[in-house]
């Protein structure tokens, strides 16, 4: 509730842009569905995301988790479904569901039980699935994320949460068609999952990727998940239907297993674009269980959905029901270290990113979307935060040089903040030599290069090393301006007639011979000054 209060007044604080661009939005959205259907649909979208949970073991046994660890190496006899094994509860993967389900506003069930779900598959030897399907861990609560349009426009929006439950992960499948074989690893087999129940308020695939995301720097920054799709760690399940306005929901299908946001997009924006189509040429949707091939960019038929029933839900006769306190129930014959408590976990969740994200805009003044990219690299923020307290550069001056220098050659060499040569140090100093003059923004970058080369060094150290320095000697400048007057007659001419923009050219040539060591505004003034004693010399002769 609170967060849905403080994104109310930031929209009251945005409303006339904010009106504008939704207005816009909307408008172009109907626009494309006219091109595009030949009619108007309502698109339905609801998501089901299951996150790995941050924990050295499993949710029900003490067999280790680690990627990439040999086939079957990390298994236990409850792992493998022998006769005779318990599951055992894993604290730690409580706590994690619990600080997920506070950070996006859920009610807590202080009592929650655990079900079988039922399936035959390969990679589930037990044949069901220990989640909580029927009494889960949280309810009720709401995800509050940013849909950018454009460049500079942000809407504020929100999905509800229907629930949130704890789970198990099955094995994984490795089919082999050259041999007609299907091969089992039991190593993710067990391992803590929140399956994270999203009510169908979306409408297109941007909208699914923005909450995944948002939702992705929530688990990261509490360190509940590490969200790392490409590593299987959150995977989304999105449900899709269409229908007439005004008319109840469609049929849906179920697009399972997307391991990344971007692919999420594209799937759902092409499923509901295939229903259309379908609906439109009179046919019928089928509930059915589609993958996404991101080859192909299409959804493909998997399998008929199944249906409830077909789970056969049952008690977990094995697990007794999960007994969750705060401080009001939390009894005085209990050793509060042993227990799960609401309020103290509370108290420790840090600053979520909506935030932090206002935060940041309030304090330093920068644009919204660059507090995105700020919160979009681990470890920008602060960076970022620290240069600022170390300079004199304005937090202006600074996110400009972060955003499209650093963070440039970041990218450049496919490396985390974490893992760069360059410290806020280094880019604090650079700042301050070029807020005292000492060098050019030119020179500036050329600084910030070297460092990245030459791990260790200053960049003080880097300037005079390279002779980056401002050229400050009058009489210097004034010969390479006039070096420059007398190799360039043409542009000379033509600004004596009055065409003074071609003056950019000759700065352009004096900051090339300089090495970009001279300043463009001081270069310009003797320039004209030097032209202005041309002309004079000229009109007297």
């Amino acid at each position: 509730m609170m967060a849905l209060c403080l994104s109310v007044r930031c929209v009251k604080a945005l409303e006339n842009r904010t009106w504008r661009c939704l207005t816009a939005f909307r408008r172009s959205r109907q626009s494309d569905a006219g091109r595009q259907d030949g009619s108007r649909w309502e698109r339905v979208v609801g998501l089901e995301v299951h996150a790995q949970l941050c924990s050295k073991s499993k949710l029900f046994s003490g067999s280790q988790v680690q990627f990439l660890a040999p086939p079957n190496s990390l298994v236990s006899f409850l792992d493998a479904s022998l006769p005779g094994t318990l599951p055992v509860l894993n604290k730690h993967c409580v706590e994690g569901a619990v600080k997920t389900a506070l950070a996006v506003n859920c009610t807590i069930n202080k009592r929650s039980t655990f079900d079988r779900k039922h399936y035959f598959y390969a990679d589930l030897p037990v044949g069901y699935q220990i989640t909580q399907h029927r009494c889960p861990i949280a309810v009720s609560g709401n995800l509050a994320y940013n849909l950018c349009v454009g460049k500079r426009h942000v809407i504020p929006k929100f999905v509800r949460i229907k629930q949130i439950q704890l789970e198990q992960d099955s094995g994984k499948s490795f089919h082999d068609d050259v041999r007609t074989q299907t091969l089992i690893d039991l190593n993710r087999s067990g391992i803590g999952l929140i399956e994270i129940v999203m009510e169908p308020d979306m409408c297109c695939g941007n909208e699914a990727e923005a909450a995944v995301r948002e939702l992705q720097l929530i688990l990261r920054t509490l360190g509940t998940s590490h969200g790392n799709m490409s590593e299987g760690q959150l995977r989304v399940d999105a449900n899709i239907s269409v229908h007439r306005p005004g008319e109840p929901y469609g049929v849906r299908t179920e697009v399972k297993n997307i391991n990344s946001a971007r692919f999420l997009a594209r799937a759902i924006d092409y499923e509901i674009q295939r229903q259309i189509e379908i609906l439109e040429n009179g046919g019928k949707i089928l509930n059915e269980t589609r993958a996404f091939d991101y080859k192909s960019g299409q959804t493909i038929f998997m399998r008929d959905k199944e249906r409830k029933q077909d789970y056969r839900f049952m008690p977990e006769p094995n697990l007794p029901p999960l007994i969750i306190y705060d401080n009001e129930t939390l009894p005085s014959n209990v050793n509060p270290h042993q227990v799960v408590n609401i309020d103290y976990i509370r108290e420790q969740l840090p600053e979520l990113p909506n935030v932090k994200r206002r935060r940041l805009v309030e304090k330093y003044g920068i644009l919204v979307e660059h507090s995105f990219t700020l919160m979009n690299e681990d470890g920008l923020v602060q960076f970022f935060e620290s240069v600022v307290e170390q300079t004199q550069a304005s937090p202006k001056k600074v996110i400009g040089w972060v955003i499209n220098d650093f963070v440039a050659l970041l990218k450049q060499n496919n490396l985390r903040v974490n893992q760069s040569p360059i410290r806020p140090t280094d880019m604090s100093e650079i700042l301050n030599l070029l807020e005292n003059g000492c060098i050019t923004s030119f020179s500036a970058k050329q600084v910030l290069t070297e460092l990245w080369k030459n791990k260790g060094k200053t960049a003080t150290q880097v300037v005079e090393l390279k002779e980056l320095g401002l050229i400050k000697d009058q009489k210097k400048l004034e010969q390479m301006c006039q070096c420059v007057i007398e190799d360039h007659p043409e542009e000379v001419s033509e600004i004596q007639k009055g065409n003074w923009k071609v003056i950019n050219k000759l700065i352009g040539q004096v900051q090339k011979a300089s090495r970009g060591r001279t300043s463009p505004t001081l270069v310009e003034a003797t320039l004209e000054k030097k032209l202005f004693q041309r002309c004079n010399h000229r009109n007297e002769d």
